[in-house]
């Protein structure tokens, strides 16, 4: 099976909820109580999300945090890859270049590169504006219309 990690998961829940307020300055416990989620998670997400520039965090007793760009330019791949690091469906299409024990004789890397980049891409076509819609707006845009723009 092939599925985000609960940290990306939890992350693109916690972008959702600010992109649907984008001006309102939120901090970790408050995202933690709308959500339903642990704070030291939500804390610690919300620091790589702000690492990975994705996030602005404001410091102090009115501090807090706020997306960092229009939900519209900030994609499900910036997001996953905020938390997980780069997307690779197999160790060999990895940025760390592994090398398996079969990889000299291994008829399918390529097309597993082909798998990946189109999973990057499809990924890389949601915005975290159209996720933050309810889901019947979305629903009319299949994954599959999404990668064929």
């Amino acid at each position: 099976m092939i599925k985000l990690s609960r940290m990306a998961d939890y992350a693109v829940v916690l972008m959702t909820q600010l992109a649907r307020q984008p001006d309102a300055l939120r901090t970790a416990g408050e995202l933690a109580q709308s959500c339903g989620l642990p704070q030291p998670t939500v804390s610690k997400i919300l620091k790589l999300l702000a690492h990975a520039e994705l996030l602005v965090s404001y410091r102090g007793n009115k501090g807090g945090y706020l997306l960092a760009r229009r939900a519209e330019g900030i994609t499900m791949a910036d997001v996953i890859g905020a938390v997980d690091g780069p997307i690779a469906l197999t160790d060999c299409i990895g940025p760390d270049g592994l090398v398996c024990e079969i990889e000299a004789l291994c008829p399918t890397r390529t097309n597993w590169q082909s798998i990946n980049r189109a999973m990057v891409d499809a990924l890389s076509s949601v915005s975290l504006a159209e996720m933050a819609v309810p889901h019947a707006a979305f629903a009319e845009r299949t994954p599959v219309q999404a990668l064929a723009e």
